[in-house]
């Protein structure tokens, strides 16, 4: 057993990142999470003071039944429901828990946006926690601030996770979900306008992401190594010191090189708590975490997301839908520049994106059937949720669509 505190070689902590990986189980079992950007529902553009912020979302943490409730840097508001036997009491619980967090803000006078990115406000970071200003400096120090400023205060996902299934099933889990990614990011995109301006992509926040170059980890016939090594090449975002700080690496030194003794943070070699720190701090397409993270969807309305999610997990979990989907998403598979600014603009996306929703449509339980038909008719007719959020921007401007949207 290694100790939290004992420093840890490069072995110990390829070993480490990869035990950590994955996890044999059955396939079934999702975990949902949704971010939403915060505002004030009388001044919707405004940044919000965390003096504000901190206390009404404590309420929430009491209001809410089967969600844990975090505030993200620049304020968004994450639930992330329990995991639950399937799709349908997956979205249920974390639906009525959102329903919940509302009704809660709205007595504090703040309403929640399910977007992918926030319309108005400048990405500006409000949460005060060390580890997300360590972050932020990093991002700074390593030439990336831009968009790692859009990745952490402006954007706002859907994410599922799913489990990693039996030993022999995990590459092509793996390999599985990166397929369907760039297919799901053009369904899903929601972020064309960013910070009061459009983008003129479909989804800004999956362009944020690709700039900071979370790039899909590779998939061989030892998943759990290929991640181990991906990790240990991963730069170094902070250090975390005795007082519960964070102090910011300035310049790109991976674990490895921390671990091998070649660079010193710290002025110490790392330990296994560091590790496990470091592990959070990656944030690829697909992220092991003894389940599978798919972190590429962007939020949507309220009307939308239980379907983007139902899909997802449909296409992943339901072995004939996957087997479907499987060649009906190859095409697009590589695609991620492309579903991030063309989404079903893109024609090969579209048509990838046409099959898989016909197929999840086709094999969605019966509590989400509606909702996931609704979603394949939209796609049908060639347009996404996002889409409809920027028709509506273009019919009343982008400070009363936030409004609409705050106040649904």
């Amino acid at each position: 057993m290694t100790v939290q505190a004992e420093p840890l070689t490069v072995d110990a902590a390829f070993a480490r990142a990869a035990s950590a990986a994955l996890v044999e189980s059955e396939v079934g079992t999702v975990g949902l999470e949704a971010e939403a950007h915060l505002v004030a529902l009388d001044s919707v553009s405004d940044t919000l003071p965390w003096s504000r912020v901190e206390p009404s979302v404590s309420a929430v943490r009491v209001t809410v039944r089967s969600s844990a409730v975090t505030i993200e840097p620049g304020g968004q508001v994450e639930l992330s429901g329990r995991p639950a036997p399937h799709i349908a009491t997956a979205v249920t619980e974390l639906r009525a828990d959102v329903n919940r967090a509302r009704l809660t803000l709205a007595e504090f006078g703040l309403g929640l946006v399910y977007t992918g990115s926030n319309l108005l406000r400048p990405s500006r970071r409000i949460n005060p926690r060390p580890r997300y200003e360590a972050m932020e400096q990093h991002f700074l120090a390593t030439g990336r601030g831009a968009p790692g400023a859009v990745m952490m205060n402006s954007t706002a996902a859907v994410q599922v996770n799913l489990q990693a299934g039996p030993a022999d099933q995990w590459t092509a889990r793996i390999a599985q979900a990166h397929r369907l990614g760039p297919t799901l990011v053009a369904i899903s995109a929601c972020s064309r306008w960013l910070s009061g301006r459009d983008t003129g992509w479909k989804s800004a926040r999956q362009r944020a992401w690709g700039a900071l170059d979370m790039c899909e980890v590779p998939v061989d016939d030892d998943p759990a190594a290929a991640w181990a090594r991906y990790a240990l090449r991963a730069p170094v975002m902070f250090v975390e010191g005795a007082r519960m700080d964070a102090v910011p690496v300035r310049k790109p030194i991976s674990f490895e090189q921390w671990a091998s003794g070649d660079a010193l943070l710290g002025r110490r070699t790392p330990s296994a708590a560091d590790l496990d720190v470091h592990l959070t701090t990656l944030f690829p397409p697909v992220r092991l975490r003894g389940y599978l993270e798919l972190r590429y969807l962007d939020m949507t309305p309220d009307r939308w997301w239980p379907a983007v999610a139902a899909m997802a997990s449909i296409l992943m979990d339901d072995p004939v839908a996957a087997d479907l989907a499987a060649d009906a998403a190859e095409p697009a598979a590589r695609l991620w520049t492309q579903a991030a600014r063309d989404g079903l603009g893109h024609p090969v996306l579209a048509e990838s994106a046409r099959r898989c929703v016909r197929i999840a449509a086709d094999r969605a339980p019966a509590a989400l059937a509606g909702e996931v038909a609704d979603l394949a008719a939209l796609v049908e007719a060639g347009s996404c949720p996002g889409d409809l959020v920027a028709q509506r921007v273009a019919e009343i401007g982008p400070h009363a669509a936030v409004q609409e949207l705050a106040h649904a």
